[in-house]
């Protein structure tokens, strides 16, 4: 699952640096062409079959799993990369596509049950728009407010510079404290790997933690800060201080390293979002993983569980699926394992006993979405601008006495998602500080948020909300621990030293959790098949 509340509610953006399994520099080889075997086991016997009706041929990739990670991959291989992977296929345990992506249309209202929105930046915007879904984009308005709940009421985050002295979620103590730390006095890194909690202290201040960091993290991961990894969660903030001396001082070489760079032209098909915003599509995110699986076609294979995989003498893999119709054993070049990292653990424990154990180490905690819908006159007064909720959403720190993660406006957020005069929101509730979820029914999640609502957003005397759905993901966001990126490391590393060259991992475990973070992920792992099979092509 990605995150949960989109990283522009608090104009911030998290990032992962991701190791990669290095590769030598070789100039491109020709290469003969593999054969496809596709096998079915009918009893005892193995008879041939072909895919798509086509000859046989190995395969130059499989994607294990059609999650938006896995099918961006393949969808990358296709639009960038078809000169050396021209037969790509990607297989999905479930009878559809998107992973978690869930989307859900009924009586006139359209909502998210897994992750709401992503940032339009230029990855995600080019795998929309080669995806034919240019038309079908949506974004927020780029000036509404997003809020904070802090002492009972509902104080709006600085969306611009201008702003900073004025806004009152935080006091001026604090907002010295925040300034002097970002130019650089405040304490030394420590010389370990520093939790966000601890990173953020030191360096901004107990304000900026308790106001707009640990709310951050809890709509981002569902996570606890004290244990989240500011360097493999927050890596590009984390690299300020690394590279200049303090966040301040990192952000002038950042831009001083940008300028110096020629600009690439961009690519003229992109639309231009204005401001920090959103996005989303017509029809909800499930669009997206749906347009890709249209254009992949019949290369994508529903209902297909990946029960072995076996390396070839000749280099390549032989995988084994349960399909419908019997197992399945595909051959390929390369693989790549979108999966949750739990599951690719199961898997690769008989190739590699090491890294199969240190993806065994992430942790999943849950979460559960609920819907619901209330009349606009249930809106408490002081919270309409103009007669209307409008807005991004809110999140609400853990010191608060609010149970309830954060709200998004989801009918304020983009057009068409409520009849009028009807206000829709989603709510997240549970994670890694609140796993007790599991054990509570769908009405006493209804309840909780509802009790929650009322605190702040919506009337007390109001009527009960309309339900319109309750989506428990038992294991929903990896969380990004100290130590996350080492262990990911020792996976990539046991792999490629054990001989499983071409054998990849992806997913939002290994690029970030953000939907923006797993698309710009896919093309960096795209990129990463492209130079294998360029370099290690079978004769």
């Amino acid at each position: 699952m990605t995150a949960l509340i989109d990283l522009s509610l608090l104009r911030s953006s998290p990032s992962v640096s991701p190791f990669s399994i290095p590769h030598q520099q070789h100039p491109p080889r020709s290469r003969k062409p593999f054969k496809l075997r596709c096998s079915l086991a009918e009893g005892p016997t193995i008879s041939s079959s072909k895919i798509d009706g086509g000859e046989s041929s190995i395969a130059d990739c499989v994607v294990v799993g059609g999650g938006i990670s896995g099918l961006c991959i393949a969808q990358a291989l296709a639009t960038k990369h078809r000169d050396v992977a021209s037969n790509v296929i990607v297989t999905e345990a479930r009878d559809r596509v998107g992973g978690n992506i869930t989307t859900v249309e009924r009586d006139g209202y359209l909502w998210e049950e897994g992750p709401n929105s992503f940032q339009p930046s230029d990855p995600i915007l080019t795998m929309a728009v080669d995806s034919g879904l240019k038309d079908d984009l949506v974004l927020g308005d780029p000036n509404a407010p997003r809020f904070v709940l802090w002492e009972g009421k509902l104080r709006p985050v600085p969306s611009k510079p201008t702003d900073l002295p004025f806004f009152d979620l935080m006091s001026i103590a604090g907002k010295l404290r925040a300034g002097f730390g970002a130019i650089g006095i405040r304490p030394p890194p420590p010389g370990y790997e520093e939790s966000v909690e601890e990173f953020v202290r030191r360096n901004l201040g107990a304000e900026v933690f308790e106001r707009f960091i640990e709310p951050f993290c809890s709509g981002v991961y569902a996570g606890d800060p004290s244990k989240l990894s500011m360097k493999a969660a927050f890596g590009r903030v984390w690299k300020l201080e690394e590279i200049g001396g303090s966040i301040i001082g990192g952000t002038f070489k950042t831009i001083q390293e940008r300028n110096k760079t020629p600009k690439l032209p961009r690519d003229p098909r992109l639309p231009k979002p204005k401001g920090q915003t959103v996005g989303s599509f017509r029809k909800g995110l499930t669009m997206l993983p749906e347009a890709i699986a249209n254009s992949l076609g019949s290369n994508v294979k529903l209902s297909w569980k990946l029960s072995s995989i076996t390396k070839l003498g000749n280099g390549g893999y032989n995988l084994t699926f349960e399909t419908p119709e019997g197992m399945v054993s595909l051959q390929s070049r390369s693989v790549v394992m979108t999966i949750p990292s739990h599951v690719a653990s199961n898997l690769l424990h008989p190739l590699s006993a090491a890294a199969a154990d240190a993806l065994s180490q992430f942790y999943y905690p849950p979460v559960a979405s609920v819907t619901v819908s209330y009349p606009t006159e249930a809106i408490r007064k002081e919270c309409l601008i103009d007669g209307e909720l409008k807005g991004f959403g809110q999140l609400h720190p853990r010191s608060q006495g609010i149970e309830t993660l954060g709200t998004i406006y989801s009918s304020s957020l983009f057009p068409n998602r409520a009849p009028s005069g009807r206000v829709l929101l989603l709510n997240y509730i549970g994670g890694a500080t609140n796993t007790g979820i599991l054990s509570k029914t769908e009405g006493e999640l209804v309840e909780a948020v509802d009790r929650d609502l009322r605190k702040m957003l919506i009337n007390p005397n109001a009527k009960d909300p309309l339900v319109l759905g309750v989506r428990v993901w038992p294991k929903a966001i990896p969380q990004f621990l100290v130590g996350h990126l080492d262990l990911l490391d020792t996976a990539k590393m046991a792999l490629r030293d054990s001989g499983f060259h071409g054998l990849f991992l992806g997913g939002n475990y290994v690029s970030g959790v953000a939907l923006g973070r797993c698309v710009e992920g896919a093309y960096e792992v795209a990129a990463e098949v492209k130079e294998f099979l360029s370099q290690y092509a079978y004769k």
